[in-house]
């Protein structure tokens, strides 16, 4: 006579808790296996047909169904600690991938992957695991320069207030020179971006002289005043702005953020600016460039064009500039500055305090 199997008590919620986790598209399998045991059992199916049904072994059976009655659903979302495999790398050894990652050797300004794997005597892939844990990530560098500017906060506040509460019946301008912009020319034609393969180009090049871009960012409009010269001196920017004085409307402010190059400084500048009292100068912190929003442009044009490009001359590299500039101001698209100024300054508080911390 078979011996009797009592059936497994199971709530009205926990019935419910049960389905549901059987069928989510995210329930791990091993979960809804686990699941539809108890479910079998408290159905009144035996031990044995529970097994025999869901292909499990009748141990497994008894081993989730008493782990429910003990801990309930928590029981069958995770695992008896203990179980599964052993890790394979000593605490130790993981202990000294974790701490030399910052410690380059003396050859060496950092650690890669395979080098580290060599050191240690392990595989690169534990290597890759176990920084990937532990977020770290030699192979990164990110650039940054703090201000040393002793008026830093003044003038950071100061460009800040023209982006987030620009004056009324003015423009802001964000100006600048895009210096030796080269006309490169590739020693030979590569192949265009097709299926199945990149674009090339040679690795050598032959150069043509070099042009400089000024340039001024309308912040209301994204428009873009500019001129190109062959070099970038007091007159060639006191040229720029009486052109940019020129092709503004006569009765509006002009308010220039600009960097603290000596040009912009210069005595013959100065002099120009007393006869004209409606430009405006606002000097960005030495150092900080990152706030004149015209560097953002400027990248965009080296991305699109003068980088990828190919030159035969210095005309043919102004001609390309002109006609992206062109296309831009057709269709202008604002750079908007959303960054809160606190946060900026508690950021640069931060950097300057790990900077202190390290020695450096």
């Amino acid at each position: 006579m078979p011996r009797m199997t009592e059936t497994l008590l199971v709530n009205e919620a926990q019935q419910r808790e049960l389905e549901r986790l059987i069928n989510a598209t995210t329930t791990a399998q091993r979960v809804v296996r686990r699941a539809r045991i108890v479910l079998s059992r408290a159905e009144g199916h035996t031990q044995l047909a529970t097994a025999a049904e869901l292909g499990v072994s009748r141990p497994a059976v008894i081993r989730w169904e008493r782990r429910f009655s003990v801990l309930g659903i928590e029981g069958l979302l995770k695992d008896a600690p203990g179980r599964g495999r052993k890790p394979s790398i000593p605490e130790g050894k993981k202990d000294t991938l974790i701490t030399q990652a910052t410690q380059p050797p003396p050859n060496r300004t950092r650690w890669s992957v395979r080098s580290m794997a060599r050191q240690v005597g392990v595989s690169p892939a534990s290597v890759q695991r176990i920084w990937a844990a532990n977020d770290i990530k030699p192979h990164l560098i990110r650039t940054f320069k703090l201000s040393q500017d002793p008026h830093f906060e003044a003038k950071f506040w100061d460009v800040i207030g023209l982006y987030l509460n620009p004056p009324d019946r003015a423009l802001v301008l964000c100006c600048d020179e895009k210096s030796q912009c080269q006309a490169l020319e590739r020693t030979q034609p590569g192949l265009p971006l097709g299926m199945g393969h990149i674009c090339t180009r040679t690795h050598d090049y032959i150069r043509h002289g070099t042009v400089t871009l000024f340039a001024a960012l309308n912040y209301l409009d994204g428009r873009i005043l500019s001129t190109t010269a062959e070099q970038h001196t007091n007159v060639e920017w006191l040229g720029f702005l009486k052109k940019v004085h020129r092709q503004t409307p006569p009765g509006l402010a002009l308010h220039l953020i600009i960097d603290n190059y000596a040009t912009h400084k210069h005595p013959a500048v100065l002099a120009w600016l007393k006869k004209h009292p409606r430009v405006h100068l606002h000097f960005t912190p030495t150092g900080s460039s990152w706030l004149n929003l015209v560097e953002r442009f400027f990248r965009q044009l080296t991305d699109e064009v003068v980088r990828e490009g190919s030159f035969t001359s210095v005309a043919e590299l102004v001609t390309a500039i002109n006609v992206h500039l062109a296309w831009h101001n057709l269709k202008p698209t604002p750079y908007r500055w959303k960054a809160e100024g606190a946060a900026i300054l508690e950021k640069i508080q931060r950097a300057r305090a790990a900077q202190a911390k390290s020695g450096l």
